[in-house]
Formats: structure tokens, C-alpha cells, sequence
């Protein structure tokens, strides 16, 4: 079960998170404070709003409320006996059978909106198997040989990631090699490190193989010009017809990135000297078991 809260940031009741909060917290000035924080208000396109209900998102002190007001869900889920998970305003209710699953969300559904004065969307919230779940950018398929479910990078964030990389690579983008490859690292480290847990050689696999043929392609096109193209693949010993040869077709760029002189000129040992980042090396250096 996937269970959507709507805009929970905007809708969370005031006085319940407070009644919540004094539960632990027996400090007075820490409670007036605390009040004072969630009806200070906002600035909407440069005009003051009253906020007589939900956390300023953003603030510093937000998510903390909210995990206050949610640990009161995951009590209740503790105390049902259910599996599940759980970020900020996103989680995962596991049961064995749609029939169970039908019934546990409505009842949880009617524990958050009286209890917790939270609004579920109907709309959004779903029940699924869990190769067809998508939670915090991962998805998930079943490994017949573990004889459980796997977690994998979601299709959707595997093609996100894919247009990031696109748009570092792109021929026209007037940059040098070395600052584009400190952005390459940036983006293909922080996406492998979140994602380290789950399984993906294959995928990382073809990523750099596209990600290798337009850094070729940029390396060729930063030669700009005949003599010097021919001069540097020489000295990448091609032999110097062969260099001509490929210098002087009329090929498009796709075809110059896939070609295998610049393949053997630019080879991936090359690149990576060069300090290109590859992300399925960067992947087997972090990868976590699970």
C-alpha cells in the first residue's frame, strides 16, 4: 500500500502537532516558541501570509515536526503488527494479500484524517506489488535465486539521470573538459551513492558506454580543425592514413564517437586517466549488500 498525504506540509493542524509535542516536551517558553514558529507566517510573492495551519516548507525546524506528528502513524502500525516504511510524508505498507491490503488502508486512512487531522489523497494512494511500486526513486523486481524482492533504480530515475548526463555532454556547451568532468563527477557520484544499495551493473553498464562516445565526441571537436585532429590521433598511435581517413569523412558525429579509431585513440583506460568518471566504476567501489 502506497499511502499519498496531501500537501502535508500545508495541512498539518496546529493545535494537534501541539498537543502531540506536549506529550514530551513539559518546557513552556520551548512550546510558545514552537507555536510562535508555525503561525509566523510566509511571504507570498513579496506579500505577507497568515499560516494558521501546516509547517513552513523549507524551514529549518519542518521536518522535525513532521516526523513528530507521523511517529504517531508508525506507533499505530507497530501496534497493528505491519511491515512497512516510512520518509517524511511517504510510506510503504506491506501485507500478503490485495484483499487485506483493500481493508488496512481504509482503516488507516480514517486513523490519519481523524487522529492526525491529515487529508489521505484517494487518488494517489494505491495498492500494488511491489514490482510495480515506485518509492524515493527506487522500483523494485524479484530475485528468484535470494528468493526476495530487490530494490533497483526506477525507470524514471534512470532516465532522469540519463537527460542530466545529456546535458553535461553536449557538444555545444562552450566549456573546458576539465570543469565539465567536475560536474560529471558531481552528478554521476551523488546519483551512484544514493542509488548504492541497488543492483544495476547492466544498466551503469550502457550509460557509459553512451556517456564514453559523446566525451570522444567532445575531444574531437575541441582538435576543431583537420591538421590538429590528425596530429592528435598520431600521437595516439593511429597510424597517420588511417587518422586521415577518419579526419576526412564526411560522417556526422554519431558516427566519429562510435568509430572504432577513436575507440582504440580514446581508449576508456585513456579517459579515465584523463579523470573522466565512469559511474559503474564508481558503483563497485561503493556498492552495499543488502
Amino acid at each position: 500500500m502506497d499511502i499519498d498525504l496531501e500537501r502535508f506540509f500545508d495541512t498539518v493542524h496546529h493545535d494537534k502537532l501541539m498537543r502531540i509535542i506536549s506529550h514530551t516536551v513539559k518546557d513552556g517558553d520551548v512550546i510558545s516558541l514552537i507555536r510562535k514558529y508555525l503561525v509566523s507566517g510566509v511571504m507570498v510573492n513579496g506579500k505577507y501570509e497568515d499560516t494558521p495551519i501546516g509547517t513552513p516548507q523549507g524551514g529549518n525546524l519542518s521536518p522535525l515536526l513532521s516526523n513528530i506528528m507521523l511517529n504517531e502513524l508508525d506507533k499505530e502500525l507497530e501496534a497493528r503488527g505491519l511491515r512497512f516504511v516510512r520518509y517524511a510524508d511517504d510510506s510503504l505498507i506491506f501485507v500478503r494479500s490485495e484483499k487485506a491490503a483493500s481493508g488496512i488502508l481504509t482503516s488507516i486512512s480514517k486513523f490519519i484524517e481523524k487522529k492526525l487531522g491529515l487529508k489521505v489523497n484517494v487518488e494517489k494512494s494505491r495498492i500494488s506489488r511491489p514490482n510495480k511500486t515506485k518509492f524515493l526513486g527506487f522500483g523494485f523486481y524479484y530475485d528468484p535465486n535470494k528468493k526476495k524482492f530487490q530494490p533497483r533504480p526506477h525507470g524514471k530515475s534512470i532516465r532522469k539521470f540519463q537527460r542530466k548526463l545529456r546535458q553535461l555532454t553536449k557538444r555545444n556547451w562552450g566549456i573546458s573538459l576539465d570543469d565539465r568532468t567536475v560536474k560529471l563527477k558531481q552528478v554521476i557520484f551523488g546519483w551512484v551513492n544514493y542509488f548504492k544499495i541497488a543492483n544495476m551493473k547492466k544498466i551503469l553498464a550502457t550509460i557509459d558506454a553512451k556517456l564514453r562516445s559523446r566525451i570522444r565526441v567532445i575531444i574531437w571537436k575541441h582538435w576543431k580543425n583537420s591538421k590538429k585532429r590528425i596530429k592528435s590521433l598520431v600521437q595516439l598511435d593511429i597510424p597517420k592514413e588511417e587518422a586521415k581517413g577518419l579526419t576526412y569523412c564526411r560522417k556526422g558525429y554519431r558516427f566519429i564517437g562510435l568509430s572504432k579509431v577513436v575507440q582504440i585513440a580514446l581508449s576508456n583506460k585513456r579517459l579515465r586517466r584523463r579523470g573522466i568518471p565512469f559511474a559503474l566504476d564508481h558503483y563497485l567501489k561503493v556498492h552495499t549488500e543488502i
